[in-house]
């Protein structure tokens, strides 16, 4: 399966201060990173990857159609803009096979003579439990 590549100046990312254990790096370092990527200026994704995209994870996307990833699970700023890369090769992964087409089957005859029989074995169990007096 090939992974699909965007080049790293298609992506701009912006920092903030992040939330969470980290001591007084917390209240002076801008760790978190914000990943921003313009869904339709890339080249690198064809049309039916990138409307699966929309369609799975429309709530990334903002309404100027931009595509924003976010991470603090890190210290440092570059741990969590490579994490930032690494989540949105996994969500494109995930679309990159389009899904299989359910076709619609019918069970054999034999399977459902089958069911049949049990449900009227069953039946015929409970009648017999019954005490009629």
């Amino acid at each position: 399966m090939s992974r699909i590549k965007i080049p790293f100046s298609e992506f701009t990312f912006s920092f903030a201060r992040s939330s969470g254990a980290g001591g007084q790096n917390v209240n002076k370092l801008n760790t978190k990173a914000t990943l921003h990527w313009r869904l339709d200026e890339t080249q690198n994704c064809s049309y039916s990857v990138l409307e699966r995209f929309r369609a799975k994870y429309g709530h990334f996307i903002t309404d100027s159609g931009e595509v924003q990833i976010t991470s603090q699970k890190h210290r440092s700023q570059k741990a969590n803009m490579d994490d930032c890369i690494e989540k949105l090769h996994e969500m494109l992964q995930d679309v990159a096979i389009p899904p299989k087409i359910r076709r619609a089957t019918k069970p054999k005859r034999s399977a459902v003579l089958k069911r049949l029989s049990g449900k009227k074995k069953d039946g015929e169990k409970k009648r017999l439990r019954k005490n009629d007096y």
